[in-house]
């Protein structure tokens, strides 16, 4: 039964990532809005990612939340990404750690810059994010609707609790 079901995640069409970002409007503040969360994202509150273009084309990511409350301790993580080229800006190569890179690529992003989806080709990670720390039900439905159409098991998503200032 485990083999059926890797091997029909193997047979999923690759993620179609949108036609060009304009990377300085991407850039600044984003609201982990709900996810199918990676290790490190361990019970969040007030998950938060921030993007500034460094003079070297990679792009400085700083990524934190509160541990277990709003109250919790920070954690805070700072990943580099790496667009890849003639990729309209869309993929990126994201580095945790020196030398691996993880797949980053943006499937979905409204034309006002308010909500994207970060999706991966395995479908094991997704983040919804938004520009405000919270959505209304008809956007968040929406945007669920275009994450379980990329493939992925929703029911795996998480809804990440958030504060109106996200944690510095």
């Amino acid at each position: 039964m485990m083999l059926l079901g890797l091997s029909a995640c193997q047979n999923l069409p690759p993620i179609k990532t949108v036609h060009q970002v304009d990377l300085d409007r991407f850039m600044g503040d984003w609201y982990v809005i709900a996810a199918i969360p990676t290790l490190i994202e361990k019970d969040p509150y007030s998950p938060h990612e921030r993007y500034e273009k460094n003079a070297d084309g990679s792009i400085a990511t700083t990524f934190s939340f509160r541990q277990s409350s709003f109250d919790g301790p920070v954690k805070t993580y700072h990943p580099t990404g790496y667009v890849v080229p003639d990729s309209g800006n869309a993929e990126w190569r994201m580095q945790f750690l020196w030398p691996f890179k993880s797949e980053y690529l943006i499937a979905y992003l409204s034309d006002d810059y308010q909500h994207t989806i970060i999706a991966r080709n395995k479908r094991d990670y997704v983040w919804l994010m938004s520009r405000m720390p919270h959505l209304d039900k008809e956007t968040y439905t929406n945007l669920v609707s275009r994450i379980e159409a990329m493939g992925y098991d929703v029911r795996k998503l998480r809804v990440f609790p958030q504060q109106d200032s996200h944690t510095k």
